[in-house]
């Protein structure tokens, strides 16, 4: 059983096993910096910063840490979007021995504090219109240093000009922030610090690069502690699995957030192990993505569903040149076929879909991109020294090809633990496997597919119904853009079916149009009750739908019913 039957599958130019060399991960920026340094770095709205700039801007920030007091082992925040700032700040902090603690820059105030006082973080990196927001915490936790920096910052002529009226208008507000005190403005710090921080030997294997907070699906969000051997050897095992890439010479395409681990995996450490150049977009909007990637022609697209049916639902995308992109792994989600079929259609390169977890670093599956088997539908196989099964829920037993029970993994990418739970960590990592919550089957092959969350299993009448099978055939009927199906509370069946729907521009189609296509596609006791049509759906910011966030909405709905 335990036999790993998907190392078969694998094509000649990617290894089963791989050798990581035992350095940090920002000792990746200095051999960048050494070997590339005058190659484009990171591409930001039309200004570019090389591998030796961003190597500087990293040592300089890291002795600035240092001046102020940040020592080995100490948490450090990035607020940050997608911007040079945030490339520098990530290194900088490594470079100083501290750990990184990333921070969505949506976070309310409440979550902003929690985080911050669970974390310990001492000193945090952020920019000018979430100065505010940071002040009003800043009192209540340990943080005792703030460093700004701004978008314009990083703009070329006359755009850095310009932006600051745009920002204004945008977000309602101006804020000057002072170089005094326990405020600090990055600028100031390029200019004056000096490139020479003390860098303190690390434990590849023990010590901590990150702390990477889950979105909280139970109860308060938890502090992932991934090492630096997590983050190199995911980063590492992206790299063989995109073999036919060359070094020094791809351009990725960075949209996802690097706050989140997926994009800070593969694309900001990937990009700097790789020498690879890096196209940063501050968040993702579909026009300003499109005209990127017709003028830039970034080779490598990680991404979201989300953002590929954004992209191919844009009026004018017959406009825009797409086939510079060559090869995507969508990850966050679950990719809907039709959407993989379109997306490589339009742009002649491959999008696969992959799998993992904030606790893996992230990835631990993919489809296979060139030379092997893709099965659609399928999250493809466990990527080089991974290795993954399919566990009874009622008695932990390993279980055989396409029976469905929970999906458990080990590999040098998982986490050491969550920072400050032992209970919660002993929960999840058993014997090295980490326990996903996810439910799925293999087949004979080695190919694995998730049917859905533990969590999110929808049981009416006696049926377990799985939402995702009910989206993948949704997703078929044209006038769909977007959709969700959750468990609603139903007297008769004790759960039903409820479909949130987004339809496409310019589409129109009724309940009893959707009912009838929902009934000629599958078994009566999963056809959705009720239907609910919406302009857009909740989603994080890595574009990944909030299921969670609908569900909660209902039973507020059933609530306030039944209080009435």
């Amino acid at each position: 059983m335990t036999s790993q039957p998907w190392l078969k599958l694998y094509p000649d130019s990617i290894p089963t096993h791989l050798e990581y060399e035992p350095k940090p991960v920002h000792a990746y920026l200095t051999e960048a910096a050494k070997n590339y340094p005058e190659k484009i770095a990171v591409h930001f709205m039309g200004k570019e910063f090389t591998f030796k700039e961003m190597y500087d801007s990293s040592l300089k920030m890291a002795k600035y840490l240092q001046d102020i007091g940040i020592q080995k082992g100490d948490r450090v925040a990035i607020m940050l979007p997608n911007m040079p700032a945030s490339v520098i700040a990530y290194y900088g902090i490594l470079y100083a021995g501290a750990v990184v603690v990333q921070t969505n820059p949506l976070y309310t105030e409440r979550e902003l504090e929690y985080q911050m006082k669970d974390s310990g973080a001492k000193a945090i990196i952020s920019m000018d219109i979430l100065f505010p927001r940071i002040s009003k915490v800043f009192n209540n936790t340990d943080l005792e240093h703030i460093i700004i920096s701004a978008i314009k910052d990083f703009l070329p002529f006359p755009k850095n000009l310009i932006y600051p009226y745009i920002q204004k208008k945008q977000y309602g507000l101006t804020v000057k922030v002072e170089h005094a005190g326990s405020n600090h403005l990055l600028t100031e710090i390029l200019k004056t610090a000096s490139p020479d921080p003390d860098i303190p030997p690390l434990d590849f294997e023990e010590d901590i690069a990150i702390l990477q907070y889950t979105g909280g699906t139970t109860g308060f969000p938890k502090g992932v502690m991934l090492t630096h051997r997590n983050l190199i050897s995911n980063a590492s095992m992206c790299d063989a699995w995109l073999y036919k890439n060359k070094k020094g010479e791809e351009s990725i395409m960075g949209i996802l957030p690097f706050f989140h681990v997926y994009g800070m995996t593969t694309v900001m450490i990937l990009s700097v192990m790789q020498g690879y150049k890096m196209i940063l977009l501050p968040k993702f909007d579909v026009d300003t993505a499109i005209k990127t990637i017709h003028k830039q022609k970034p080779t490598i697209f990680p991404g979201a569903p989300t953002i590929y049916i954004g992209i191919l639902n844009h009026p004018d995308l017959k406009k825009y040149d797409l086939t510079s992109v060559q090869s995507c792994i969508s990850g966050s989600a679950p990719l809907p076929v039709e959407v993989q079929e379109e997306f490589e259609k339009v742009t002649g390169g491959k999008l696969v879909e992959g799998y993992g977890l904030t606790e893996s670093s992230p990835v631990t599956h993919s489809n296979f991109i060139w030379d092997a088997k893709r099965i659609k539908g399928s999250i493809g196989v466990p990527w080089p020294d991974t290795e993954s099964k399919i566990i009874s829920m009622d008695n932990g037993e390993e279980l055989p090809p396409g029976e469905v029970g929970e999906i458990i993994v080990k590999g040098p990418q998982v986490m050491k633990g969550y920072w400050h739970q032992p209970e919660e960590t002993a929960a999840i990592l058993k014997d090295g496997w980490l326990y996903t919550g996810d439910l799925g089957y293999m087949d004979e092959e080695g190919y694995f597919y998730v049917v859905d969350r533990k969590k999110d299993m929808i049981i009416a009448g006696g049926f377990n119904i799985y939402p995702r099978e009910i989206e993948e055939v949704m997703y078929e009927h044209p006038a769909v853009q977007e959709v969700v199906a959750v468990g609603v509370p139903d007297a008769y069946r004790g759960e039903t079916v409820k479909l949130f729907v987004v339809l496409k521009q310019n589409q129109k189609v009724t309940e009893e149009e959707l009912d009838e296509f929902a009934r000629k596609h599958m078994a009566a006791y999963k056809v959705p009750r009720i239907y609910e049509f919406r302009e857009e759906l909740p989603k994080t910011a890595v574009g990944k739908i909030l299921r969670r966030k609908l569900v909660e909405e209902e039973r507020e709905k059933q609530q306030q019913k039944h209080s009435s």
